[in-house]
């Protein structure tokens, strides 16, 4: 496997793709801020769980899909809007809505990653990582 230039985009790839599949979990190398995405997804109700699994030679963050009664999907879409190639910030007062405020934007703060709704609360912008609808 190659070197991954972008893997907050790797890991809504594979979230996305595992989502099309109606796969029950989907595996994704760990990382910190990973993590706090994952974290943020639960909270936010798309997705079931996730756990750190530890597993040589790379830890892994384990992720359980969730779905609707009649196997309704949950996410509907991800996208990533700020990539290394060209970041997206915005000012406290211009925090963006997706889906006209029914969808997730999933913002990287100075008070951590957190929601578009979180970030108007506290007063405080920064890179806009992705939209979940």
């Amino acid at each position: 496997m190659g070197t991954i230039t972008d893997p907050i985009a790797d890991m809504l790839t594979r979230i996305r793709n595992a989502n099309t599949a109606f796969a029950e979990r989907v595996d994704v190398p760990a990382s910190r801020v990973k993590a706090e995405l994952a974290k943020l997804l639960k909270e936010e109700g798309f997705i079931k769980d996730f756990e750190l699994v530890q597993q040589a030679p790379r830890d892994i963050i384990r992720i359980a899909l969730k779905y609707g009664v009649g196997r309704e999907r949950i996410i509907n879409g991800l996208q990533r809007i700020s990539r290394p190639g060209l970041r997206i910030y915005t000012p406290k007062g211009e925090i963006p809505k997706c889906m006209g405020g029914l969808g997730l934007v999933i913002m990287s703060t100075p008070k951590g990653i957190i929601s578009g709704k979180q970030a108007k609360r506290l007063g405080c912008g920064g890179e806009v990582m992705a939209f979940v609808w």
